[in-house]
């Protein structure tokens, strides 16, 4: 079995921080980013543990074939 790391997500709508907490402890994205967005307008340490993490977390690797578009090559018979 794979060892699970907290990375930032590759589908970011800021730095991926919240994506990457929701994909490490399995939870919807949509529900962290609203619970992560809630603590960062409504408290000062919702924004600092933010920009600690965006600079702490490491990126999430890359994949292979990241740079190939999906359907964009076909075969040929």
């Amino acid at each position: 079995m794979a060892k699970k790391q907290l990375v930032k997500s590759r589908d970011k709508i800021v730095a991926g921080v919240l994506g990457g907490v929701a994909e490490y402890l399995g939870w919807d994205k949509t529900i962290v980013r609203i619970i992560g967005g809630v603590l960062i307008l409504t408290t000062g340490f919702g924004l600092l543990a933010y920009i600690i993490a965006a600079i702490v977390m490491p990126n999430a690797p890359r994949k292979k074939y990241d740079s190939v578009i999906e359907g964009e090559f076909t075969e040929r018979p």
